[in-house]
């Protein structure tokens, strides 16, 4: 059943029922001005001129492209383009508005500016916007709710801090953020901790009631959790191995270094670089770590 506002919509023919959408190559009509693509639709309706006109120069107000009326696509920016193809949706008036990856062909610095602008945007329509897209950062910056699917399946629903910190599966937890991943099998359960085989590795986990020794598993830290210490380190995190910095991926306020902890394992830890010291170096001997309640925990498969 699809239910939109309330109502059952399973026998409305689509073109009936109160929605409209952006797609993703944005489909607007290139001969027409800003001003007739966002009224194609009223007009289509049967609106009177004097209703149309109010209508589109509220709706352009209100998307910031004021005096672009007379424009047409071609003449205009690529966020200014997108936000046409919004407009001429939102005029509508729609309850449900749908965006099949609407910023997918917008460069990096656009892209970030309209992901701001789009949720300031829906928060003052007020219009649910059901968001289609790949990237996890866009879904996690943008959205109230985020619904995880999987071959056609959803996985998880939930706001975005609890998709990313409490993950209802495997592939959500590695899917949604970076993710380092042991695999691996339980081999003691205790009250509190688990061990868990990892190779020649062995992590300690925070117990679940599921856990038995011999049970195939899945073990997730995410790269912020990862702590880097010096390598004569005496105390610190219940996990922690000795490493060497394989590389030190500089990204303006932080940086993701890749450690090899041997055993073929490595792992990625998240540094945010301070004013007063150096950041890591490639061939840094250092020690990791991270407790064990910051470890995601599933049964294999």
């Amino acid at each position: 059943d699809i239910y939109i506002g309330g109502e059952r919509v399973n026998g409305v023919p689509p073109n009936r029922r109160r929605t409209n959408m952006v797609f993703q190559n944005l489909a607007l009509f290139p001969l027409m001005t800003v001003f007739d693509n966002v009224a194609f639709g009223l007009k289509m309706a049967g609106l009177p001129k004097h209703e149309i006109r109010e209508r589109v120069q509220r709706m352009l107000e209100r998307v910031g492209l004021a005096g672009l009326e007379h424009r047409r696509p071609g003449q205009l920016s690529g966020g200014q383009q997108q936000r046409v193809a919004i407009a001429r949706c939102l005029v509508l008036e729609p309850t449900v508005l749908l965006l099949d990856e609407p910023l997918g062909a917008l460069d990096l610095k656009l892209r970030e500016q309209m992901k701001i602008q789009l949720k300031h945007l829906q928060h003052e329509v007020g219009t649910t916007f059901i968001y289609i897209t790949h990237d996890q950062s866009e879904a996690l910056v943008m959205s109230d709710w985020v619904a995880v699917m999987n071959e056609g399946r959803i996985l998880q629903i939930g706001r975005p801090d609890e998709i990313y910190s409490c993950p209802a599966d495997p592939f959500v937890a590695g899917f949604v953020g970076e993710s380092n991943r042991f695999q691996g099998a339980i081999t003691q359960v205790t009250a509190e901790h688990a061990h868990l085989r990892v190779g020649s590795l062995e992590l300690t986990v925070a117990a679940r009631p599921e856990m038995e020794p011999g049970l195939a598993s899945l073990a997730f830290v995410r790269p912020e959790r990862v702590r880097l210490l010096p390598p004569d380190a005496s105390t610190g995190p219940v996990n922690r191995f000795q490493g060497l910095i394989q590389e030190v991926i500089f990204d303006g306020a932080v940086a993701h270094c890749v450690i090899d902890i041997g055993h073929g394992q490595t792992v990625t830890a998240l540094v945010t670089r301070a004013a007063d010291s150096p950041l890591p170096r490639e061939g840094e001997a250092v020690q990791v770590g991270w407790d064990p309640e910051d470890i995601l925990w599933f049964p294999a498969g």
